[in-house]
């Protein structure tokens, strides 16, 4: 569905408009980049310097989202609705911008990572979304003021980018993990704990680009089996730490707790 998303691109070489030729994507100039199989579009102009999550946490993520255990958090960022362009940053399988786009039957979604397994299953999640590969910490392949919403569900931010690309009566949704998110996994499997100064570091990475609107804070109580267990570790980044094959295959209740943080562009 990459073509609801071409008025907002632009080439990441020379920052010209782009047109579809069956399956690349042009510029003025002559700078082509190809269209995958799947759908999406490589708009990284070049060797990045890492390729984002692998295709079995991918595949985690996608059968522990599929099980609804993280609904909340798209109904959470689906009560702000856009009648715009919606950019995901870090869209991962494009679950939340899915979500999004049906409380926004006017919106165009456009998912960006650095993930290719991700990205191959962001290009199916809905009809009026496309995706992009791009790395976030470069310039972003989107035009200037471009995006009534931007996203950010645990995934890096790129605060100079995200304002330039976000319009000026746009808003920027950044979830990231509470103090308390996943604890008993934490405790009972030693897993990589939340950065106790998470808040400063999202605040160091965006003050100086955006004026905080509002925080909330959402939580939910997630009763999971042995399975569900192995696969929300596996989806993380400590399942490059812990042996998810040896884990006990009993019920856990588990907390999942996150901040949803509202900003505006200064």
């Amino acid at each position: 569905m990459i073509d609801g998303a071409l008025p907002f691109l632009w080439c990441p070489v020379c920052h010209e408009p782009l047109r579809r030729y069956e399956r690349a994507l042009r510029c003025p100039v002559g700078h082509s980049f190809d269209m995958a199989k799947q759908g999406y579009a490589d708009l990284s102009a070049g060797r990045l310097p890492h390729t984002g999550d692998s295709a079995e946490m991918i595949n985690d993520r996608a059968a522990f989202l599929a099980a609804g255990h993280y609904d909340f958090i798209a109904a959470a960022l689906a009560e702000h609705p856009t009648d715009g362009l919606v950019l995901d940053a870090g869209t991962g399988t494009g679950d939340y911008l899915a979500r999004f786009l049906d409380a926004s039957p006017a919106a165009t979604g456009l998912g960006l990572d650095v993930s290719k397994p991700a990205l191959r299953r962001a290009a199916r999640a809905h009809p009026r979304a496309a995706a992009v590969l791009t790395d976030l910490w470069r310039p972003l392949p989107v035009a200037d003021d471009s995006a009534t919403v931007i996203l950010n569900v645990f995934a890096p931010r790129n605060g100079a980018e995200f304002q330039r690309v976000l319009r000026r009566d746009g808003r920027l949704l950044v979830v990231t993990p509470a103090a308390d998110h996943l604890a008993e996994l934490v405790t009972a499997h030693g897993l990589i704990q939340v950065d106790p100064d998470k808040a400063a570091r999202v605040s160091g990475a965006l003050d100086e680009h955006f004026e905080p609107v509002g925080t909330t804070v959402h939580r939910h109580e997630m009763r999971l089996t042995g399975t569900e267990v192995r696969t929300l570790i596996g989806m993380t980044p400590s399942a490059r730490h812990v042996p998810v094959e040896d884990l006990p295959t009993t019920e856990l209740t588990v907390t999942a707790a996150v901040r949803l943080a509202v900003y505006r562009p200064r």
